[in-house]
């Protein structure tokens, strides 16, 4: 859902009605994750997708009619149903899709949780799945929620579990007792948690950086361009950073928060910047560290972090040449190695052609960000 957001707020504001559907569970080679959406608006338009492509027409035809209906549907599909076979789920995956009429009065905290998503504090959506109550929305975010699922004993279980959730940035399906019990399975909860950007902080203000920051904004990361020279780091040369500190890398990776998902690319391939801030950056509970440079260079910057005592397992997390071999040679095309590699080990993908493999295209992936 975070990927229309901006332009269902729109709507919202506007005074308007849509049909919004989000994926809420998946099942093998699902194209999409849960928390995806789509919502089709009074002129007709279509923002967002739910499955790449797969099911899109039938979500079409499925959201206007709950747009002009209110009455929300649980519908699922997936290609041993001959009817999601004719919508054209032929990736062999499963999706299950909540269709609801969004608009001011059925959906009042939306925006609570547009102000919280852009001050880039953690909040989570609540919504009943079926019943009488389906469609009841629950805001939870530290220490407060708005909105009703139905119950107090219900909002107090929700609560408790989407903050759960929330601390890990996950989103999925809980059921519940019909009034919260924990034990029971008649009412499904989906909670879209929506986390803050995960960050990618640049150290080295080249050209190269200018396009992996590009990459990084599309993928989603929150960038930072950090170098120490101000004649280079300028907001004016990343147009696509969140932001551009002038300091020296290692001071900054000292005082500024990094957490599980944060990536880290050190492009400067000079000693005097990247050796003492890789040396900050082994030591932190960080997702990705890379380092730019030749084999030559790896190995010389390798051997100087050695002797300023860093372990084997200390440098084993450094992937250094940088990125996936994809014969790039362009600062954009290295920007995609960089993000593949990235993608990669997060995902666990091989790194190979899709066609030497087998199995799911998709991988079984976890819940995930709304």
């Amino acid at each position: 859902m975070r990927d229309v957001l901006d332009a269902l707020h729109e709507r919202w504001l506007a005074g308007e009605s849509v049909g919004l559907a989000t994926v809420v569970r998946t099942w093998r080679s699902a194209p999409r994750a849960a928390g995806a959406a789509m919502f089709v608006a009074d002129d007709g338009s279509v923002t967002g997708s739910v499955s790449g492509g797969c099911v899109e027409g039938a979500t079409y035809e499925l959201a206007t009619e709950v747009r002009a209906s209110g009455t929300p549907q649980l519908q699922r599909y997936g290609v041993s149903d001959d009817s999601a076979f004719a919508a054209g789920l032929v990736c062999g995956g499963q999706i299950e899709l909540f269709v609801e009429r969004l608009d001011r009065t059925t959906f009042p905290e939306l925006d609570t949780v547009v102000e919280q998503v852009r001050a880039g504090e953690p909040v989570a959506v609540a919504t009943v799945l079926s019943g009488p109550k389906a469609g009841s929305h629950l805001i939870v975010a530290a220490g407060t929620s708005t909105g009703t699922l139905g119950s107090q004993r219900l909002d107090d279980a929700v609560h408790d579990d989407a903050l759960g959730l929330l601390a890990h940035g996950t989103t999925a399906v809980i059921n519940y007792g019909a009034d919260g019990q924990r034990r029971g399975d008649d009412l499904p909860i989906f909670v879209n948690s929506f986390a803050p950007r995960p960050r990618m902080i640049v150290f080295g203000a080249i050209d190269f950086a200018a396009a992996v920051a590009r990459v990084g904004a599309f993928l989603g990361y929150r960038v930072t361009v950090c170098d120490a020279r101000a004649t280079f780091a300028t907001a004016q040369r990343f147009p696509d950073a969140d932001e551009v500190v002038t300091q020296w890398p290692h001071r900054y990776l000292q005082q500024t928060e990094v957490g599980p998902d944060t990536v880290i690319c050190v492009l400067t391939h000079d000693p005097k910047f990247d050796v003492p801030v890789l040396a900050e950056a082994v030591r932190l509970p960080v997702a990705y560290i890379g380092a730019m440079g030749s084999r030559r260079t790896h190995a010389e910057r390798t051997e100087r972090l050695r002797e300023l005592g860093l372990s084997e397992d200390d440098l084993a997390r450094i992937h250094g040449p940088i990125g996936l071999d994809i014969g790039s040679r362009t600062p954009a095309e290295t920007a995609v190695s960089i993000a593949a590699e990235i993608i990669a080990l997060r995902w666990g993908g091989s790194g190979q052609p899709l066609r030497d493999t087998s199995g799911a295209v998709h991988a079984n992936l976890p819940e995930g960000r709304g």
